[in-house]
């Protein structure tokens, strides 16, 4: 489990101006509407009290702020949007009002936005002290405080994106929802703004997410590293309540351990112990359960083919310089697909008597890349910077360079067969096997893919699959909806999400004709040439 060491440790938390005390103290007199209790007082119980001190507590020399980013990770029902709505009027109306400062809440659609906003509003509206200083526009999303012209506004990444605003405050709620171009857009807008004035806060409050190759993922795995001692920074407060892949999920301590406001009543335990009940039987609540009652976050497949974390084991490098000298037997995957995004050809080495190790090449046109990873919600533009994915000039895939590229790779390194599948690749094919290269077909039927998934499965679940983290790589098999018929064959898919598989693929059919190959090594390469490699 992932918690924070200091939510109820009882440890010190730096306060020498006195303004954690001062938020606690604010907080603790407003009223809301919901609490049964008599006078109707909003409830800050002990951890959540102790978030507050600790994000308006510590101050450098000059009395700023020290925490300019909270992450907060909590699984549902945990009265994250309470808090989160407290804090928004703490910075509109209370102690940390800045005249003309703006609070900005942004959610993935609009529906999510006025989540918030309707907690903050009913709060006001619930209390005559705020309500008669306070103006709520419902149909703006707007509450307006006149004396001091501050105001907070909630928007939706599906609206206008908030570009030319200068927020004070900024509360992203449910980041694991920003999706695609229009999530990535909104962010950077909402981010970038942060930086105009000084003494801003940003707000991530969100549950856990899937997959690992999102805005989300991003800033939850930094927030893990500053929470674990990784990093060092403490200008960032993770707040990280969230289940790992060995934690029991049955185990009530579990429970408790990842949901701080159970031992408050809240979230119900009742509850708590029905939906488990379910989630032994049923993969589809049990995935839910995870994910939003304990706050694991899941691999992107709803169906995944192996789960990410035993994939993971893999991440040792490969030693191509090494492959190189020894000239070990290799096998390429190609997986042309089409050509308007992602092409994938995979190299496969044998790895003592059952294991494998894979190195990976991406090509893409490099025309519009930008817009080609938002489409899929991951950063083409960075990976093509560090050299995971080849832009090929263009708008389409140029298919001579990625056939130069094979044709480079037979020349280093000892390859036996380049696997195709002739539905895209007959015409590189047949260049390929007039030059003398050992081509093979491989079709991506069942015949042929149900024996390389199994093989691959095999291996990666043996520790048997090294792949050096590549994070293109990861991204495909992530992406993975596995798909199996009446006589339990199995096949990739990319689901209705439409992201990509391409190198799964490759990396299929490779690992399948290095299993199949019976030892008779090409040694002769008749294909290699001096000019070749050289070139």
């Amino acid at each position: 489990m992932l918690t924070p060491s200091w939510i109820d440790d009882g440890s010190e938390i730096p306060d020498p101006l006195g303004y954690g005390e001062r938020a606690v103290q604010w907080l603790k007199r407003l009223k809301h509407p919901k609490n049964p209790a008599l006078g109707h007082p909003f409830q800050l119980d002990p951890w959540q009290e102790r978030i507050v001190r600790k994000m308006y507590g510590p101050r450098h020399e000059d009395g700023t702020r020290i925490v300019r980013r909270v992450v907060l990770l909590l699984p549902r029902g945990n009265r994250k949007t309470s808090l989160a709505a407290a804090l928004t009027l703490l910075h509109l109306v209370g102690p940390e009002r800045q005249p003309g400062g703006l609070t900005v809440s942004a959610a993935s659609a609009h529906e999510q936005a006025m989540e918030l906003f309707n907690e903050a509003a009913m709060i006001v509206q619930g209390d005559p002290r705020l309500s008669k200083h306070l103006q709520v526009r419902e149909y703006t999303s707007r509450i307006a405080f006149p004396r001091d012209r501050s105001r907070y506004v909630a928007v939706a990444s599906d609206g206008k994106v908030q570009h030319g605003k200068t927020p004070n405050v900024v509360i992203a709620d449910e980041i694991h929802a920003w999706e695609g171009r229009a999530g990535l857009r909104q962010w950077e807008a909402l981010d970038s703004a942060l930086v105009k004035v000084p003494g801003t806060l940003l707000i991530v409050a969100s549950t856990s997410g899937r997959g690992q190759e999102n805005l989300a993922w991003k800033q939850v795995e930094y927030a893990i590293k500053v929470q674990k001692g990784e990093i060092d920074d403490p200008a960032t407060l993770p707040v990280i309540f969230m289940a790992e892949a060995e934690d029991d999920w049955t185990d009530e301590a579990v429970w408790f351990g990842t949901n701080p406001g159970l031992p408050y009543g809240y979230p119900d335990i009742m509850g708590f112990r029905d939906k488990a009940q379910k989630a032994q039987h049923s993969p589809f609540e049990r995935d839910s359960f995870l994910q939003f009652n304990l706050n694991r976050w899941l691999d992107q497949s709803t169906s995944p083919f192996v789960e990410m974390h035993v994939y993971d084991q893999g991440k040792a490098e490969v030693d191509l310089d090494e492959l190189d000298m020894v000239q070990a037997p290799a096998w390429i995957g190609v997986d042309l697909s089409k050509n308007e995004d992602l092409t994938a050809v995979v190299a496969c080495w044998r790895d003592g008597d059952d294991g494998y190790q894979v190195v990976p090449w991406f090509f893409c046109p490099e025309d519009n890349l930008r817009a080609r990873g938002e489409l899929h919600g991951v950063d083409y533009v960075t990976w093509a910077e560090e050299g995971f994915i080849i832009p090929t000039p263009g708008n389409t895939v140029d298919l001579r360079a990625v056939e130069s590229h094979i044709r480079e790779l037979c020349a280093r390194f000892s390859v036996q067969e380049i696997a195709f599948d002739p539905t895209y690749g007959r015409h590189m094919m047949g260049n390929l096997n007039d030059d003398g290269f050992p081509v093979v077909e491989f079709r991506q039927g069942w015949v042929s893919m149900a024996p390389a998934v199994k093989e691959l499965e095999r291996a990666i679940l043996g520790g048997r699959f090294k792949h050096g983290a590549h994070p293109v790589l990861r991204w495909n098999f992530e992406n993975i909806q596995l798909h199996v018929d009446q006589a339990g064959n199995r096949s990739f898919h990319k689901g209705k999400s439409g992201n990509k598989i391409d190198g799964a693929v490759a990396a299929a059919m490779a690992v399948a004709r290095a299993a199949s190959d019976e030892g008779e090594f090409v040694t002769n390469r008749p294909w290699f040439t001096e000019d070749l490699w050289m070139a």
